[in-house]
């Protein structure tokens, strides 16, 4: 009989040499595992996830639309004094979005880039529009209740405050699996939603780990020394499972990349036993 899922995941980790943090939840049979699920890391980019599913709230209740324009300026407000700040397209995955700054774009496009390039531009304009505390609350409701939504991203004055998005692994599995249960927004919504993690064109974490061609909505996230990923995962032929893999102390973003595809690999195997995961 093959060892408890969360006994197998602690064994791989044993002699890893950063901290590492895992949540898994089988939505066909409601079964967990754990491992370090409650420590707290810097959210990195994974804070967008609560950020669309607030845009999909407000949606939802008519008090915007997808469709609703936003114009694209470079200035913001740090929460640490006030102070305006811009971001350094050179410091962001995703540049294009920078050369229509003085045009209008859809929220529905602010989104994608948010989550499928991660753009931190496309970030900051929404969340200026939602507002920090909105997002915050909305993922407490949802059961994400030790998640902390302070601010947007590259805030450097917040940031040398401490100042941090902050979360732990377990918050971000609860808010995947209210996005999976269909409980985070309407069913239109939350098909937008759905399909934008599908987008998500950063693929060496969790994807790395499946047979080629398996359906993973995900977000990932990343700063110095640190690295997350957190999604749904669709297997051919059964329900589907949430895994959420945050990672600090690897200095090489490649090993820590590694490791991720290395977990989701060992999960895939003990939900899917009999696939062939020869091309992994």
């Amino acid at each position: 009989m093959p060892m408890p899922l969360s006994e197998a995941i602690s064994r791989r980790l044993r002699t890893e040499p950063g901290t590492v943090a895992v949540a898994f939840i089988d939505l066909g049979t409601g079964g967990t595992a754990f491992h370090d699920a409650d420590l707290r890391f810097h959210a990195a980019s994974t804070m967008k996830i609560p950020v669309l599913i607030q845009l999909a709230q407000d949606v939802d209740s008519g008090h915007t639309g997808w469709d609703d324009t936003v114009l694209v300026q470079n200035r913001f407000t740090s929460i640490a004094d006030g102070s305006p700040f811009t971001l350094d397209p050179s410091d962001d995955s995703d540049s294009t979005l920078y050369l229509l700054e003085g045009s209008a774009v859809t929220q529905r496009r602010l989104a994608e880039l948010m989550i499928e390039r991660s753009s931190n531009l496309a970030t900051n304009l929404l969340i200026s529009r939602l507002t920090a505390p909105r997002v915050n609350a909305t993922a407490h409701r949802l059961g994400a209740d030790s998640i902390v939504v302070l601010r947007g991203v590259e805030d450097g004055k917040a940031y040398a405050k401490g100042l941090n998005n902050t979360t732990t692994a377990r918050d971000l599995a609860t808010l995947l699996l209210a996005i999976a249960r269909g409980q985070a927004a309407s069913p239109a919504a939350t098909r937008e939603i759905v399909r934008m993690l599908l987008g998500q064109e950063f693929n060496e974490g969790i994807p790395a780990g499946l047979p080629p061609g398996t359906r993973v909505a995900h977000k990932t996230g990343s700063i110095t020394a640190l690295l997350h990923d957190a999604a749904i995962v669709y297997p051919p032929g059964r329900d589907p499972y949430v895994l959420v893999v945050l990672t600090r102390g690897y200095r090489d973003e490649k090993a820590a990349a590694h490791l991720i595809a290395d977990l989701s690999r060992l999960v895939y195997r003990r939900m899917v036993p009999d696939a062939d995961t020869s091309a992994q």
